[in-house]
């Protein structure tokens, strides 16, 4: 497979359709896409990532301008490459960018840029291959598929009455990059995860003439750090704890080191933090939203129930008029057009496994990147890059030894 000049640090190669050359074949060119490849290539296997985008990262690329990541450097790298010191300890977005763009030239990975994956199936012959489906008319075969589109992959803007004819800004997050446009603006932000409060105490720092964020449910708020200890560090201590401890010594922590906001509008959870994780939802890590819900410039509001003309109509009848919404209410994972038809989804259109498991139904199918554990996201992705090789490579290993007896 010729390689052709690359593009923003992606060994991008010509791609072409040759059956009887059957790489592993990884669908997505994020950090868990990356990190698979490169822990398959270090067994000795060849593999091919295809990337729909013109670049490695495009996801990353896309975020707002302020983001750092959340978990630290020693604890955010990929498999056999370290981050640079002189990211500090929180990596910006485009350091991490960067990262990746020299990640891939570091373990010289084939990156196939510009083709989406539409559809995978068994190979039809019943050998256990399996074979992709991509633009351009494109039939691939590979003897093992890793799914890595991402954690977020489609901006979710929810279906809310009189969404379609509201005449005021609406906007997803996924559109949000710094708060210049927004100066001297009335911002109503949607959603309280990670990215609706950064956005908001982004905004209340940028400018805007009054933010206020619609809370749903009243999220776990943690510190990022606290005297020099991370989060994280706290997140990986605990992941295999019972639950229910890790919820009381979390209740415990929230009340020494973070302030109660319910005068502002902000009340502690009801439920405990491990417990809301367990189903999705990970706790917010402070990066100035407390200090700018305290002081007023980040006022927290009633969820969001409809829209009528120019109004913002919340659940609690109180009646809006923002200047623009900034809809930060997550992303679709999107998989079942691309395997929903094989059965490895859940009931929410999540992969039923990850990591080193494939489905029973499915072997040979592998998926990472979609999990975000209070151990952190990139984290995880290392450890499955390298249970998902080892789990390939035997698998590869034993087809050669039955093809050879």
């Amino acid at each position: 497979m010729p390689k052709t000049p690359s593009s923003a640090g992606s060994r991008a190669v010509a791609l072409t359709d040759r059956t009887d050359d059957r790489p592993v074949y990884v669908v997505g060119g994020g950090p868990g896409g990356l990190a698979a490849a490169a822990a398959l290539r270090a067994r000795g296997v060849r593999v091919v990532v295809l990337e729909k985008a013109d670049r490695v990262g495009a996801s990353w690329r896309g975020h707002y301008d302020r983001l750092h990541l959340h978990t630290t450097r020693r604890w955010s790298a990929l498999p056999g490459l370290k981050m640079p010191r002189r990211f500090g300890r929180w990596v910006g977005r485009d350091d991490l960018v960067r990262y990746l763009e020299k990640y891939t030239e570091h373990h010289e990975l084939e990156v196939v840029t510009g083709v989406e994956v539409t559809r995978v199936d068994p190979a039809p012959d019943g050998s256990g291959d399996w074979q992709l489906t991509a633009t351009g008319g494109r039939v691939l075969r590979g003897r093992a598929v890793v799914v890595a589109t991402g954690f977020n992959h489609t901006p979710r803007v929810p279906d809310w009455p009189g969404r379609d004819t509201y005449t005021g800004e609406l906007l997803h997050a996924a559109r949000y990059r710094n708060p210049a446009p927004y100066a001297d603006r009335d911002v109503l932000v949607v959603g309280v995860g990670n990215t609706g409060a950064e956005i908001a105490a982004d905004l209340a720092e940028g400018g805007a003439s009054r933010v206020r964020i619609a809370v749903r449910t009243a999220p776990h708020i943690v510190r990022r750090s606290t005297a020099g200890w991370p989060a994280q560090a706290t997140g990986i201590l605990v992941r295999r704890l019972p639950v229910r401890l890790v919820d009381r010594a979390a209740a415990v922590l929230s009340r020494i080191a973070v302030p109660d906001l319910s005068a502002q509008g902000l009340p502690r959870p009801d439920s405990g933090l491990a417990s809301r994780a367990r189903q999705g939802a990970i706790p917010v890590q402070d990066v100035g939203l407390i200090a700018a819900v305290r002081s007023g410039r980040v006022t927290p509001v009633a969820a969001v129930a409809s829209f009528d003309g120019d109004s913002v109509v919340l659940a609690d009848g109180t009646r809006l008029t923002p200047d623009t919404v900034i809809a930060a209410t997550g992303y679709d994972r999107a998989l079942e057009p691309l395997l929903g038809h094989l059965g490895v989804l859940d009931g929410r259109g999540r992969p039923a496994v990850h990591g080193g498991r494939t489905p029973k139904a499915a072997p040979g199918l592998y998926f990472t990147g979609f999990t975000n554990p209070i151990s952190g996201m990139l984290r995880e992705m290392a450890r499955d890059a390298e249970k998902i090789a080892r789990k390939v490579a035997k698998r590869i290993a034993k087809a050669e030894a039955r093809a050879a007896r």
